[in-house]
């Protein structure tokens, strides 16, 4: 499959790039998309929720009333589930929802996004581009002219860049990233993803 080479005009340079096959030409693997995405999400969680159970709970410790004969459920203090203000029963407590994914699932995965978007033409590529400063007014220009900017945005660099990162920050359903973190996430929730020719010849050397 081959795309054609834009520069941040918006104008065809006339030279072309061949998606390669084993990537963009796979068919897509639904389940690990589900894995690889379920990680990223599980990731995403601080863990760090929490409630007090009945032994936490500051409160006299007295028992309020008889074991039988009152007509409801037995309960012994203030502490109890059974009351309002008493503690919880098997609340949430801290953990971490880490959990392993095999290299190759992950990979497949990635493989699998990308090829969605390549078989929904939603992927651009662009010439090698840097900002002088950093200004979200020229950033959206260029969003504008390629007649990409009314969709959620994905640009892929082969480096870093500040000055584009910093540009694309405040500009809503943008987002910069670079090749070595390519993520099936957010490859997915973009609208379009747009490549630089740099970082679309790296992509080989990170999925096969």
């Amino acid at each position: 499959m081959e795309v054609n080479v834009y520069n941040i005009k918006g104008e065809d340079t006339g030279r072309k790039v061949t998606l390669n096959d084993s990537i963009f030409g796979i068919e897509p693997n639904d389940h690990a998309i589900y894995l690889d995405v379920k990680q990223f999400m599980a990731n995403q969680r601080q863990g760090t929720h929490k409630s007090k159970e009945r032994s936490e709970i500051s409160g006299s410790t007295r028992k309020i009333g008889r074991q039988k004969g009152g007509g409801g459920a037995r309960r012994g203090d203030m502490n109890s589930p059974l009351l309002i203000g008493g503690g919880r029963v098997f609340g949430p407590r801290p953990r971490d929802y880490f959990f392993k994914l095999n290299k190759k699932v992950k990979v497949l995965a990635r493989k699998s996004a990308l090829a969605y978007k390549a078989k929904n033409d939603a992927i651009v590529v662009v010439e090698d581009f840097n900002l002088d400063t950093p200004r979200t007014k020229d950033f959206i220009e260029i969003t504008k002219k390629l007649k990409v900017s009314d969709k959620k945005l994905l640009v892929i660099l082969l480096e870093a860049n500040k000055n584009v990162y910093l540009s694309a920050r405040n500009v809503i359903g943008a987002n910069v990233q670079v090749i070595s973190g390519l993520n099936t996430y957010k490859v997915l929730n973009a609208g379009v993803v747009v490549f630089t020719e740099s970082a679309l010849s790296a992509v080989d050397n990170i999925l096969i």
